[in-house]
């Protein structure tokens, strides 16, 4: 069952690393309250996690992400990072979003489109246009947005440190990932 936050899994694992002691679930509950998009993790979960240990993998991501058709496809899980694959239809975009605790790294696979970042979703003041090949890096905290602006399908293969979607995430549209709220 699905409980604390995935943002607050990346908190947890942090402080673990750094050899801290992680606070209780009455503390963590504060963090509960971060709008629409923390993804819910049970602390059961959480332990699960860490004692998995991802296996190795090697694969042609750009292939992937040409062929892939889902709005997001998680292809692979580990404890401090994730890559998905996204399809981003003409005229349609990833979504404004903030994770904050969380960087991400977005490269075009195919496909142009134009990326706006900032301080505030009111405040989008980094604007770049984007094409295949080009990595977009969003520091933690920076409100995002990536617009297909091309004729085709924008492809995208997306990291993120730490994980931020359950292992095996599949949308198959926009409309359905919005309405996920893990």
């Amino acid at each position: 069952m699905w409980g604390a936050s995935f943002y607050i899994c990346s908190f947890i694992v942090s402080e673990i690393t750094k050899g801290n002691k992680v606070v209780n679930k009455e503390n963590l509950n504060a963090y509960d309250n971060v709008k629409n998009r923390r993804y819910m993790m049970s602390m059961d979960y959480l332990d699960r996690q860490r004692q998995q240990k991802a296996e190795p993998c090697v694969m042609n991501v750009c292939r992937k992400a040409v062929h892939n058709t889902n709005y997001r496809t998680e292809i692979w899980t580990g404890c401090y990072a994730q890559m998905t694959l996204m399809c981003i239809p003409v005229c349609s975009d990833i979504g404004l979003e903030v994770h904050e605790d969380t960087d991400q790294l977005i490269r075009l696979e195919q496909g142009v489109g134009l990326v706006k970042m900032g301080d505030s979703k009111e405040r989008l003041d980094f604007q770049k246009k984007v094409c295949e090949g080009d990595t977009i890096f969003v520091p933690a905290g920076t409100w995002h947005n990536v617009i297909n602006t091309g004729r085709m399908p924008m492809k995208v293969s997306v990291v993120y440190a730490p994980p931020h979607h359950p292992s095996g995430t599949v949308h198959h549209t926009k409309e359905e990932a919005e309405k996920a709220h893990y």
